[in-house]
């Protein structure tokens, strides 16, 4: 069995664990757990690219790193944690933006179907701002939200040119910050929301990185490549 299987393995099982301390109120257990699960990520990129004989690409990896560090800056009650955990997951999605555009993304949306993307994920944000907005304004948070919001949105945007995983994993991280802010806005707590939370949120980073790993550095790809839209 290739090693990079034998991480991916590792990486299911303790966002398993840790889904399922999550659900049963294993704080020990989701402590442990929360903070392997992006290095365990990068593990898998680092070592897919090498039976590749190829180099990791290295913005990606720089992003697994920050949002470590939001991961575990989260797990840390107050504000001002959850500012730093925000700042550090706003490097993820720089990160992935500037790979993603690296890699064609830029010129990829600005052909027909992909041009509507960016769009789309406009009036997305939008929308949820001003669902929001009130709840954010109350807690001191709407203008981080919003600047965060903005950059998750392109961020989004640009991965759905990177093929229908990376633009599925996307949507998905958007998808689970999305939770995250109705909870802390006081709009909506849907039932098992950290469970939604976290999930969406493996499963995101999960799929853009499997998207990417079978990517050469400098490959280009274009929106005949299964682009996926939201």
């Amino acid at each position: 069995m290739p090693r990079s299987r034998t991480v991916l393995i590792a990486f299911l099982v303790v966002t398993a664990a840790n889904l399922l301390a999550n659900a049963l109120g294993g704080d020990l257990v989701f402590r442990l757990t929360k903070p392997l699960l992006m290095p365990l990520l990068a593990a898998y990129l680092w070592r897919a690219s090498a039976e590749r004989a190829a180099r990791p690409d290295r913005l990606l990896l720089a992003g697994l790193a920050f949002a470590t560090g939001g991961d575990i800056a989260l797990m840390i009650d107050g504000t001002g944690w959850f500012l730093a955990g925000m700042a550090c997951f706003l490097g993820t999605h720089l990160c992935y933006l500037a790979a993603f555009t690296r890699h064609g993304a830029a010129t990829a949306l600005r052909r027909a179907p992909l041009v509507a993307v960016p769009l789309g994920y406009a009036v997305l944000t939008v929308a949820a701002l001003t669902w929001m907005w009130a709840g954010l304004t109350d807690v001191g948070l709407a203008a981080p939200v919003a600047g965060y919001a903005l950059a998750l949105a392109a961020m989004a945007s640009t991965a759905t040119t990177q093929g229908w995983r990376v633009g599925l994993g996307a949507a998905l991280f958007l998808g689970s910050d999305l939770l995250i802010a109705a909870g802390v806005a006081g709009v909506a707590q849907p039932p098992g929301a950290p469970v939604l939370v976290m999930a969406t949120y493996a499963a995101g980073q999960a799929l853009i990185v499997l998207g990417r790993a079978g990517t050469p550095t400098g490959a280009l790809v274009t929106p005949a490549a299964a682009p996926a839209v939201p």
